[in-house]
């Protein structure tokens, strides 16, 4: 009969993680289109490359129980949680509708987004 051979797993390595590319960025109005909050819509807070994650004012709100220190007071705080980008959607500038996007180079080379519902250009505010 054989005997039984105990071998040590190998350390399993993670890749670093690879950047998503999103169709929304910091200062951009959204609308999300799922979820809880559907419906609501925000400006964007900050955009999370690494996760594909995006935070929007006063959408997906969570409480944390802070307990006080010797610099901060405790309570309850309600802040912005990220969401996943996929979950909202750029306001049109000229209907005020949500639509989807698509990208188009300019003359000079510089990638301008372009609304599908109205063909109106939306600029980058950052």
């Amino acid at each position: 009969m054989k005997q039984l051979v105990y071998k040590k797993a190998k350390r399993v390595r993670h890749k670093a993680p690879v950047s998503v590319r999103m169709h929304i960025t910091k200062g951009d109005t959204i609308q999300v289109i799922s979820g809880d909050d559907k419906g609501k819509r925000g400006t964007v807070l900050r955009v999370y490359p690494k996760t594909g994650r995006v935070t929007v004012d006063g959408v997906n709100l969570a409480k944390r129980h802070r307990r006080p220190t010797q610099t901060t007071e405790g309570g309850i705080f309600t802040f912005a949680a990220p969401l996943h980008h996929s979950k909202v959607m750029l306001i049109d500038p000229t209907t005020g509708a949500p639509t989807r996007i698509r990208r188009q180079k300019d003359a000079d080379g510089t990638v301008e987004r372009i609304a599908i519902k109205s063909g109106a250009a939306i600029p980058r505010t950052r």
